[in-house]
């Protein structure tokens, strides 16, 4: 339960830092109450996974989730750059979550 607690900390950083580069743009009310849930709920599951999972394993896994939950959104939706030397060093990020994972069972 708490790995998945850890992702969903994850996904919610994600949503987030979605919601802050949507405030810088629009200035309006919505993405600020999104980005302060979103921020609320994501340290809420972070701590809550953290009763488990050793702290520098969840502080690790949680900010890799964030990086390349954040960099994906930003390719997709935000039209930053899909140059292959970012998406191969943001998927060195992602195997060493996976690899934080397995070691830490």
């Amino acid at each position: 339960m708490a790995w998945m607690a850890l992702i969903l900390a994850g996904l919610f950083e994600t949503f987030g830092v979605a919601m802050m580069n949507q405030l810088s743009k629009d200035k309006n009310w919505k993405p600020l109450v999104l980005f302060i849930l979103a921020f609320c709920m994501s340290l809420f599951l972070l701590q809550y996974s953290m009763n488990t999972i050793a702290m520098g394993t969840a502080y690790a896994i949680w900010t890799g989730i964030g990086v390349v939950g954040g960099t994906i959104v930003g390719m997709f939706l935000y039209g930053e750059s899909k140059d292959l030397k970012r998406v191969l060093f943001i998927s060195i990020i992602l195997i060493s979550a996976i690899g934080l994972k397995l070691i830490d069972g």
